[in-house]
């Protein structure tokens, strides 16, 4: 491990730092799988708002 001295004899420990890459942008599939992800999430909190609704109002 890394150890640093400051004055007075102190020690300093510092963890690893990870190995940098740089992000790679989507592929053609993935962008599919996104808005299909996005579509289906959109459906259920609709249906849900839906349910919601239809119960607060039975009377």
């Amino acid at each position: 491990m890394p150890y640093t001295s400051e004055e007075g004899g102190r020690l300093n420990n510092f963890a690893k730092e990870p190995k940098v890459y740089q992000a790679e942008p989507p592929t053609n599939s993935q962008k599919r799988n996104y808005i299909i992800l996005g579509v289906v999430a959109m459906l259920l909190v609709a249906g849900v708002i839906f349910v919601a609704f239809t119960v607060s109002n039975v009377s």
